[in-house]
């Protein structure tokens, strides 16, 4: 076996690749192979394990996880290739080198085709070996890279809420984001529904060290509570009714990223246990497994509802909402932030006017007037939907520009609290709708959930109103 020498070392470690994000098993019966391995890659990945046989290989993997194996064919008890296709059949979705001092053409096939990545026969060259573990990392990585492309895709209208805007709150916001953001600190966010959390989340990510790793979202309102924990932590086949193959979770494709869970107020308690753990020992442990799997993730936060009232209520975590609000930043809602709407309106007529392929509409004083003084219960997200329609119909219809004309206000309304103030509006939208409650929630820019959780709270409250004039649960 030649001796590794400086220039290879520093080539191989030369660029942007991150070795120590990385694990690899070694899985050999000859002694001299397995130690010159394991102290090459020691000094390079962030967890080596070696393993003489595939029992201690089976143990090892029982309890930690393995990005890549490293895997001999000539083994005791059973080939390489055949515990290659068992890993395979139960689901590892990892690389696997397989090295052999004795092969011939059928042999290589048929490892590659068992699903190893790579074949490399003994004697090898350390940049030899180097090099096509790194090849496996890269792979790895490019497929992480892409799963956060595809969802971001499926999810590119909060892409359109930007950072728009010369407001006194946004410029202070954007200083906070820019402090923030370099620091590796949990951060949490607080705000109004459609008042831009991901688009800040996006930016804290953005100025962080970690800006050229993956930024997951996950709206955690949209996931259904028996699966919440599979979409984070992921899961293993055969784990419950339906699991037919091994799946990541969010963590696992975030690895050296951010992660931004919204509405993280949403979580059942459980999984706010479990998420703590997570936190706090920087492992996991995927659904049906018994091995932990490090991980290394920022991870930024956001409710639209006072988390330490839901602590009071019994309903979040004490010691979880204090783990996430390490650093916390209140997002403006657009009401509060008005001088911001002729910009937000031209950006994104701009941008819409381009996606549909039609037009751009004339802004005149009086619409901006008109737009500047409504409430915006849906902020940025109402505002967007506003302009997206306004487009599509040709024109800022009459009836859109007589709801963003504010009503005089009664002196009696003037005692009214803003909670007051948005029931008495989404009541009206619901009975403008005729009591249709996802035609509402879409022109209040909000969510369905979200529409039928303040009528559930609303309930609670006030369990002596009269039902809405004309509310149907559509």
């Amino acid at each position: 076996m030649q001796q590794e020498s400086a220039t290879t070392m520093a080539a191989a470690e030369a660029g942007e690749f991150n070795w120590q994000a990385h694990s690899v098993l070694i899985v050999d019966d000859e002694e001299g192979m397995r130690n010159f391995l394991e102290r090459t890659l020691k000094r390079r990945c962030g967890m080596v394990e070696a393993a003489a046989d595939i029992v201690q290989a089976e143990a090892l993997m029982a309890r930690l996880h393995f990005d890549l194996l490293i895997l001999d064919i000539a083994l005791p008890g059973k080939s390489g290739i055949q515990w290659l296709h068992e890993l395979r059949e139960h689901g590892f979705a990892g690389d696997v080198i397989l090295i052999t001092a004795f092969a011939d053409m059928d042999t290589a096939i048929g490892a590659l085709r068992g699903g190893a990545s790579d074949f490399i026969l003994k004697p090898f060259r350390v940049d030899q070996i180097l090099n096509s573990i790194k090849r496996c990392f890269e792979r790895a990585g490019l497929a992480r890279e892409n799963f956060v492309l595809r969802r971001e895709l499926a999810e590119r209208s909060s892409d359109l809420l930007g950072l728009i805007g010369h407001s006194p709150a946004i410029q202070q916001l954007r200083g906070l984001i820019r402090r923030v953001g370099q620091m590796p600190s949990t951060v949490l966010l607080l705000g109004e529904s459609g008042s831009g959390k991901e688009v800040v989340a996006r930016a804290l990510h953005q100025m962080s060290p970690r800006a050229q790793r993956p930024f997951v979202p996950l709206n955690c309102a949209a996931i259904a509570s028996e699966l919440i924990e599979s979409e984070l932590f992921g899961h293993v086949k055969g784990a419950f009714t339906g699991a037919s193959e091994t799946r990541n979770g969010l963590f696992y494709y975030a690895h050296g990223g951010t992660l931004f869970l919204d509405e993280i107020s949403e979580l059942p308690l459980a999984m706010q246990t479990r998420l703590l753990r997570v936190l706090e020992e920087r492992k996991l442990r995927p659904v049906g497994s018994e091995r932990e799997v490090p991980v290394d993730v920022r991870i930024i936060a956001a409710s639209n509802r006072d988390l330490a009232a839901e602590v009071a209520a019994g309903r979040f975590r004490q010691d979880l909402y204090f783990r996430l609000a390490v650093v916390e930043l209140r997002i403006p809602a657009l009401r509060e932030r008005v001088e911001d709407i002729p910009d937000l309106v031209q950006h994104f007529m701009t941008l819409l006017s381009a996606q549909l392929g039609v037009a751009p509409l004339a802004l005149s004083h009086e619409l901006v007037t008109r737009l500047a003084a409504y409430a915006w219960p849906g902020n940025v997200r109402e505002l967007r939907n506003l302009v997206e329609r306004s487009l599509i119909l040709g024109g800022f219809p009459t009836a859109m520009l007589a709801a963003a004309q504010r009503e005089p206000v009664a002196p009696a309304e003037l005692d009214l609290t803003l909670e007051e103030v948005e029931k008495r509006h989404i009541l009206r939208v619901v009975e403008a709708c005729g009591g249709n409650k996802a035609e509402a929630a879409r022109r209040l820019g909000v969510s369905r959930k979200t529409l039928d959780r303040k009528f559930a709270e609303w309930g609670e409250r006030q369990p002596g109103d009269e039902p809405v004039r004309g509310v149907t649960p559509a």
